[in-house]
C-alpha cells in the first residue's frame, strides 16, 4: 500500500518533467511499484495496460530477464568504463558495430549519449564542427518543422517547434528557423499526399531562399512526428525532403529516438522511407528504456570531414556517460530480442492495432485515427465538420487521461485532446483488444463530461 508520506516526500522534493509544478502538488504522485510484460501496476494494486510504452521507449516491454541478465552480469564484470583517453569496453564497441551494420546506407559510426535530447545537441555540435572544417562557417542556420520535437535540452527545445518548450525559456534561438508540418488532418492544402508534399518541398525552399542557401546548415526532421500528436507525412514525404536538402547541399537528420528500434515496424523507420539521412539519432528504443542511452550516427562523409579537418588534435566533445559498459550490453541483449521475434510480432499486432483504432471512427468524438506500425493517435473533436478540438475547459490532458488510468489503460493524453499509443512491441493481440476496448470506454466517458456536451450543444 502506498504510504502518504512518499506521496508527501515526492510533493516537498522531487521536481517532475513537463509538469505543472503547483498542479502536480496538488494531485499528488501516482507510484509505479512493478511491471511485466505490457502491464504495470501501481503502489495500490491497480493494473494497467501500458499504451505507451513508459515513454515510447519500453520497446520490448517489462521484465524481460535476458536484458537484466545482460545487465547484472556487466555489473559485475565492469559497471564503468570511460571512453576518454581512448578507452573503451567490449559491449559499447560491439554494440556499435552491430548498429553501424543495420543502419540505413554508409551511417558507419556511432557516438553515445545518455538519450535523445544530448543526441540532439551532438548533431548540432558536430554539424558545426563539420563546417568549419569545410571552409564554410557561415552555415550555421538551421530548420526544423514545425509541432516536431527534438528533446528538452537548452538547444534541442530551440529545434522543437511546440510553444510549451520556448515559453519563459527565451527560445527559440535566431539560428533556429522552421517550416509547416504535413500534419494532414489540418492542412491548409487538404488532404491529398502531393499537395502536402508539395507544399511543403516549396516551403522549406522558400526557407532556404529567405535564409540564404549559403547560411543554411542543416534540416531536421522526424520520419513520423511524436509528441506533436503522432503525425504521418504522406508516403513519399521524408524521400521529397531528403531530395531538396541534398539538391541545396543542406545536411539531413533524421530523428528517430521515437521512430527508431521496431516502433513503426522495421529497426529504422527511415529505411522503410528509401532514405539516409547525412545524421540519425536515436534513444529510447535502443536500451528499450531499461536504462539511459541514445546514439548519433553519423555518414562516411560527415565523420571523415570531422576527422581529417581536426587532423591530430582532439576534438572537444564528449559525455562522462558516453558508451557507459552496462547500457551497452542492455542494448545489445534488446537488438537481440528485437531480431529474435520482437519486431515481427510488432509489425502483426501493429496491424491489429491500427485496425482497432480505425474502428472507433464511428464514435462522435473521434475526427482522425493515424499512426504505423506500434505508434499510433486518436484525435478527438466535438465537431466532425468542422474539426473543432475538444475544449480548454474540458481538461483534456489530465481528465482523459485519468478517466483511461482508472479504465486501466495508460495512454498519452495531450492538451489538444489528441490520444497517443505506443504500446510494446510484446503485446498480444488480446492485450491490443483491450487497449482498443478501454480507449472507447474512455471515449464514452468523455463525451459525458459536461464541458464536452455543452460545446456540442
Amino acid at each position: 500500500m502506498l504510504s502518504n508520506s512518499l506521496i508527501e516526500l515526492d510533493r516537498a522534493h522531487l521536481v517532475h518533467p513537463v509538469a505543472s509544478y503547483r498542479g502536480h502538488e496538488k494531485a499528488g504522485v501516482r507510484v509505479l511499484k512493478s511491471a511485466k510484460g505490457a502491464t504495470v501496476t501501481d503502489a495500490t494494486g491497480h493494473q494497467l495496460l501500458d499504451g505507451f510504452a513508459g515513454l515510447w521507449c519500453v520497446n520490448a516491454g517489462y521484465g524481460q530477464d535476458s536484458i537484466i541478465e545482460a545487465a547484472t552480469k556487466q555489473l559485475r564484470e565492469l559497471p564503468y568504463a570511460t571512453g576518454y583517453f581512448s578507452l573503451g569496453s567490449e559491449p559499447a564497441i560491439r554494440l556499435a558495430a552491430e548498429l553501424a551494420e543495420r543502419a540505413p546506407g554508409d551511417l558507419n559510426h556511432v557516438y553515445f549519449t545518455l538519450g535523445g535530447s544530448d543526441a540532439v545537441d551532438s548533431t548540432i555540435r558536430f554539424i558545426r564542427y563539420y563546417y568549419h572544417c569545410k571552409g564554410t562557417p557561415q552555415k550555421d542556420q538551421f530548420i526544423s518543422v514545425e509541432q516536431g520535437y527534438h528533446g528538452s535540452s537548452t538547444v534541442g527545445a530551440g529545434l522543437t517547434a511546440l510553444p510549451l518548450f520556448h515559453a519563459g525559456f527565451g527560445l527559440p534561438f535566431d539560428w533556429q528557423h522552421k517550416i509547416p508540418s504535413h500534419y494532414a488532418y489540418r492542412n491548409p492544402v487538404g488532404n491529398d499526399p502531393a499537395a502536402i508534399i508539395a507544399a511543403s518541398v516549396a516551403a522549406l525552399r522558400a526557407k532556404v531562399e529567405e535564409l540564404g542557401a549559403e547560411r543554411v546548415a542543416a534540416f531536421y526532421v522526424e520520419p513520423i512526428q511524436g509528441s506533436g500528436g503522432v503525425l504521418v507525412p504522406p508516403d513519399g514525404w521524408l524521400k521529397a525532403m531528403r531530395d531538396v536538402c541534398t539538391e541545396l547541399d543542406i545536411l539531413f537528420v533524421a530523428d528517430e529516438v521515437i521512430t527508431g528500434f521496431g516502433r513503426t515496424g522495421p529497426l529504422f523507420a527511415c529505411a522503410e522511407d528509401g532514405v539516409v539521412p547525412d545524421l540519425m539519432t536515436t534513444a529510447k528504443g535502443l536500451t528499450s528504456g531499461y536504462v539511459p542511452m541514445g546514439a548519433v550516427f553519423l555518414s562516411d562523409k560527415i565523420y571523415n570531414t570531422i576527422a581529417d579537418g581536426a587532423g591530430s588534435a582532439a576534438i572537444g566533445h564528449g559525455y562522462t556517460y558516453s558508451a557507459h559498459p552496462v547500457s551497452a550490453a542492455v542494448g545489445l541483449a534488446v537488438l537481440k530480442l528485437y531480431e529474435d521475434g520482437l519486431l515481427e510480432n510488432g509489425r502483426k499486432v501493429g496491424v491489429r492495432l491500427i485496425a482497432g483504432l480505425e474502428s472507433l471512427k464511428d464514435h462522435p468524438l473521434v475526427g482522425d485515427v493515424r499512426g504505423r506500425g506500434m505508434l499510433a493517435a486518436v484525435e478527438m473533436v466535438v465537431d466532425k465538420d468542422k474539426k473543432t478540438p475538444l475544449p480548454a475547459a474540458s481538461a483534456p490532458a489530465t481528465r482523459v487521461f485519468e478517466r483511461a488510468w482508472d479504465n486501466g489503460l495508460v495512454i498519452r493524453a495531450f492538451a489538444n485532446g489528441i490520444l497517443g499509443y505506443a504500446p510494446p512491441l510484446c503485446c498480444t493481440e488480446s492485450e491490443i483488444d483491450a487497449i482498443v476496448e478501454r480507449t472507447r470506454k474512455t471515449l464514452d466517458q468523455t463525451l459525458a463530461d459536461p464541458d464536452v456536451r455543452a460545446a456540442m450543444a
